[in-house]
């Protein structure tokens, strides 16, 4: 079979969630043109405000200019009183400037140097204009008009406030506008994607149920065509994978089984020759002692899986029962030779747990065996509790241990250690324990021991 790349294989990086990417585009999308909408929006308003108080000022200045200048031309003597009773809007303030040096203003707080410089030099010249100006820190536009029949300068001027307030007001509801519209935009990019993910997450989980073992998991139809394409692709992959591990799972067990007969003829054979052993020549007793140990290693093999052929076909079901372990375990130490280990079982896991009574003897029994081939023997077989309601299973081991590397590889089927490369087993006894372990909802893996040596644990769910 050829190595698929997955993303564990790659340096670890952080993602962020499909679902997060579309809400912070739409987002984003919704920020951003809302954000165009409200510039566009303030940047006309604040143009049509000001143009339009500019033309407001404007007028009425030539207004009360020529209401100055008809006074003037009437009756001059009288301009000192007239000027401060012009009428000037709100905060505004008025100055009229007389040759040679003469100055009457409306309001004495507001003198000729509250007019700005170049708007003064401008009307000195005979011209008028208009100009803004900020005075004590409030906004005003000046008006300037050169009264050309008295040879005076009237100055006027008008206060932004208003304006300033209004577009103020604006821009606010525009930036709460702009959030309000990014809030909802959020919650819709959040929604779609929710509605767009859904048919994913459910191919998720029916591979998710598929890859837990449920093969005969299928996606329900859609009415979307595009989506329908994919269900029914999925299903057909399916399909097919389901197929050819039912295949395969028929064929090792159709194989075993035809193998466990003429193994089990060729075992008696090898046992009547080996019972008549002082018959034969020392040559013939070593090629005999050769043949017993590897008829007996290949009918252990067939056995093996024949086992797990029944566990991948799903035939053997979980028969949890109500065991004492500290009169289970000794039991099973005894019944496969290993009654000298020793055995420590916590004051803190209940005398009574519930699980299969046949799984444990099978794991704890190929995991002494695996000690004793690999591991120079048992020295200690331990329980302890494991999570709320869990138990784990420990065996130790003196011997060379199992290479980091090669830790989590030792318990697939066939698969050996480099230290146990060239000793006589199935390579099948460990991927047995894994299987019986993921059973009782555990799992099963190996560390170092302290002081030296192998530690096979086996965790148990819900037996407490």
């Amino acid at each position: 079979m050829g190595h698929t790349v997955s993303v564990t294989d790659q340096p670890r990086r952080r993602t962020m969630r499909l679902r997060t990417r579309v809400t912070l585009f739409f987002s984003l999308t919704a920020l951003l043109a809302s954000l165009a909408l409200a510039l566009v929006t303030y940047a006309v308003a604040r143009s049509f405000l000001i143009d339009q108080r500019t033309s407001v000022a404007r007028t009425q200045a030539f207004t009360n200019a020529r209401i100055v200048r008809d006074q003037l031309l009437a009756d001059p003597t009288n301009i000192g009183t007239f000027i401060p009773t012009l009428r000037t809007e709100g905060e505004g303030f008025a100055l009229l400037v007389l040759p040679p040096n003469g100055r009457i203003p409306s309001d004495v707080r507001f003198q000729q140097d509250s007019f700005p410089a170049d708007l003064q030099t401008t009307v000195a010249q005979g011209s008028s204009a208009l100009q803004r100006f900020g005075l004590d820190g409030n906004p005003f536009i000046g008006v300037g008009v050169y009264v050309a029949a008295a040879d005076a300068q009237y100055f006027e001027a008008f206060p932004l406030d208003d304006t300033d307030r209004t577009l103020r007001a604006i821009a606010t509801a525009l930036a709460i506008g702009t959030g309000v519209t990014t809030l909802l935009a959020a919650g819709l990019g959040w929604w779609t994607s929710r509605r767009l993910l859904r048919p994913l997450s459910r191919v998720a989980t029916a591979a998710g149920e598929i890859a837990s073992g449920g093969l005969d998991t299928r996606m329900a139809p859609e009415s979307d065509p595009d989506l329908a394409r994919l269900a029914q692709s999925f299903n057909d992959m399916a399909d097919a994978v389901q197929a050819r591990i039912e295949r395969e799972v028929r064929f090792a067990s159709d194989v075993s089984h035809e193998l466990r007969s003429p193994i089990t003829a060729l075992s008696a054979a090898i046992e009547v020759l080996d019972g008549r052993r002082d018959d034969l020549p020392e040559r013939s007793q070593q090629a005999l002692d050769v043949v017993v140990g590897q008829v007996r290693r290949f009918d252990q093999m067939v056995m093996d899986l024949l086992e797990l052929s029944r566990l991948d076909a799903g035939s053997t079901e979980l028969h949890r029962e109500e065991v004492h372990l500290a009169e289970l375990i000794p039991r099973i130490a005894q019944r496969y030779g290993f009654a000298d280990t020793p055995i420590a079982i916590s004051d803190r896991v209940p005398a009574l747990v519930w699980l299969d009574k046949l799984r444990l003897d099978r794991i704890l029994a190929n995991l002494l065996e695996n000690a004793r081939e690999h591991g120079g023997g048992p020295v200690l077989v331990s329980v302890e509790p494991h999570g709320r309601r869990g138990i784990v299973l420990s065996v130790d081991d003196a011997g060379p241990g199992v290479a980091r590397g090669e830790r989590s590889r030792i318990f697939e089927r066939f698969a050996r250690g480099s230290a146990a490369r060239h000793r006589v087993g199935t390579g099948l006894g460990l991927a047995l324990v894994a299987e019986h372990a993921h059973a009782h909802g555990g799992e099963a893996w190996v560390e170092d021991r302290p002081g030296g040596g192998a530690r096979f644990r086996v965790t148990f769910a819900e037996v407490i």
